[in-house]
């Protein structure tokens, strides 16, 4: 899908919030949660939370029209998630697919854009809303994540040079993302800080603070032998 594509879909809104996703394949998703999971098992989890997070987005389509930037089979996005506009991840790397999917976004005449991650299924829908406010104020904004990367970047006007030249994947992708704003003058916020399903630990700790999510629900009732 290119951004001529992008353009015919925008539904009119000013804000627009997508959430970046791979097709949740064994072997492709969640492999640092492998041992003690399976491959398959990791799969499901991804699953589960991306569902989850797209489902609880649904009642934000007042506020933001909603996008899938997907990776891997089209159908099988269409097919999980009918109604939901869906968007190819297009570039060789993280930074190059994000700053692809935020520029086809504003050029498709949406005034404020919005990209989060399928790694947090309890986000509290509260943060995406404060984005928006923030984003009257601040020309970038960030949630960051436990391991030192973002689950969330918002953007008023687009920028390019954020996406360049990022060590992703590492714990310094935020802070790197921070010197490059702040090295060419553009105003940033943040949001709490929140942690991805990366690891067990991480898993365990959704249990505790969010026991009554679907992904948790999932956990106790498919995986509890792993959290005895």
């Amino acid at each position: 899908m290119d951004d001529v594509d992008i353009l015919w879909q925008n539904q009119g809104k000013k804000a627009l919030l997508a959430v970046f996703a791979k097709q949740p394949l064994p072997g492709q998703v969640k492999t640092r949660l492998c041992p003690p999971l399976s491959m398959a098992e990791a799969a499901a989890v991804y699953e589960q939370s991306l569902t989850e997070i797209v489902s609880r987005i649904e009642s934000l389509r007042h506020r933001f029209d909603l996008a899938i930037c997907y990776s891997g089979a089209r159908d099988w996005f269409a097919e999980t998630f009918p109604g939901v506009q869906l968007v190819a991840q297009q570039g060789a790397d993280l930074g190059q697919r994000m700053e692809h999917a935020l520029g086809g976004f504003f050029a498709a005449g949406y005034e404020r854009a919005v990209l989060i991650g399928s790694d947090t299924p309890d986000l509290p829908l509260s943060l995406l809303e404060q984005t928006l406010e923030l984003l009257d104020e601040v020309e970038v904004v960030y949630g960051p994540a436990r391991d030192g990367g973002y689950y969330l970047i918002g953007e008023s006007h687009h920028y390019p040079q954020l996406f360049s030249e990022i060590p992703w994947s590492t714990a310094v992708v935020l802070q790197e993302s921070l010197k490059r704003a702040k090295a060419v003058g553009i105003f940033t916020a943040r949001l709490p800080v929140l942690e991805d399903l990366d690891d067990l630990a991480a898993l365990r700790s959704l249990l505790r603070r969010s026991p009554a999510s679907r992904t948790a629900l999932y956990l106790q009732r498919e995986l509890s032998r792993h959290f005895g």
